[in-house]
């Protein structure tokens, strides 16, 4: 599982989660997001980029009432975000983007440590204009839902 922003001329992660494993409480919980991502990286990026809004996209780890406090507390604004609509989130185009750049990755990872290195160097490959034209295209997709009255968008 992986984490990463971006944000204009801004790119955070990748996040790659830690003491993940099967079954039920071994997936990305709250306290995982919070030890892993938000302490780590957003909050001090937000400390740095204090008029910025974060969004996420509605994840149970994300609206869990302990992750929203934090951000709260933190002074973080959030984004509202719709449900069920994680797709409208430029971040998924982003990851369709890693896909690209760790398709590339030669020679091909084989090992846990081979995977995670090519993801690290292949979310370094992203190019900004592309992440930037991402972030740029936010007005865009939220006045695509407002038109749609909610319903189904081009994003």
């Amino acid at each position: 599982m992986l984490w990463g922003t971006i944000g204009q001329n801004q790119v955070l992660g990748p996040v790659i989660f830690q003491g993940l494993g099967p079954g039920p409480g071994n997936g990305v919980t709250a306290q995982r997001d919070m030890d892993q991502v938000l302490h780590p990286h957003v909050l001090p990026f937000f400390q740095a980029h204090a008029n910025w809004v974060f969004q996420h996209d509605n994840a149970r780890p994300h609206t869990a009432r302990a992750t929203q406090d934090l951000l709260h507390r933190s002074g973080i604004q959030v984004m509202p975000w719709p449900a069920l609509s994680p797709d409208m989130n430029p971040i998924e185009q982003c990851w369709d983007l890693l896909q690209t750049q760790l398709n590339r990755v030669v020679p091909r990872p084989t090992t846990v440590a081979d995977l995670d290195r090519g993801v690290r160097q292949a979310w370094t490959n992203i190019p900004r204009q592309a992440s930037n034209t991402l972030v740029r295209s936010m007005h865009r997709r939220c006045q695509a839902v407002i038109d749609a009255n909610g319903g189904h968008t081009r994003y």
